[in-house]
């Protein structure tokens, strides 16, 4: 599919198989969790990544640019997963805030309501280990 920017989301994406980036114009930024940590990848014009499964990642898009990503046909027992993670700095690692898990059949239209439960719900960003809550976007 292609994708364009700008987009404003703090949620990560997890599914069990893997995605491949082609940056088409301009370039995007790549939040992923690896192992114990965030990390940053940026993914310029011309430039490709293939992002393994089972990766937490939040793709930031920026205005005027476009992006192609591929990404499998889910087997039938698989399940994605949508993940926000508590940013606060009493944390030595990432910390999970809530996980919501389901099975892909349209990601756009499926992620849609998931997301706007967490912004418009305040309790579901509260941080069961700090108390902290998360920024809505």
């Amino acid at each position: 599919m292609a994708v364009g920017g700008p987009n404003e989301r703090n949620d990560y994406h997890i599914n069990e198989t893997e995605e491949w980036f082609y940056q088409y114009k301009g370039t995007m930024l790549l939040k992923v969790v690896d192992g114990n940590e965030f990390r940053d990848i940026h993914i310029n014009e011309g430039e490709m990544f293939l992002l393994p499964g089972n990766t937490p990642h939040n793709p930031v898009r920026f205005s005027d640019t476009i992006g192609i990503v591929i990404e499998r046909t889910r087997p039938e027992a698989s399940f994605d997963r949508l993940r926000w993670y508590c940013r606060s700095e009493v944390h030595k690692e990432p910390t999970i805030i809530r996980e919501e898990v389901f099975h892909v059949t349209d990601l756009g239209t499926q992620l849609k309501p998931l997301i706007r439960n967490w912004i418009e719900n305040s309790d579901l960003r509260k941080c069961p280990q700090c108390g902290e809550v998360a920024a809505a976007k």
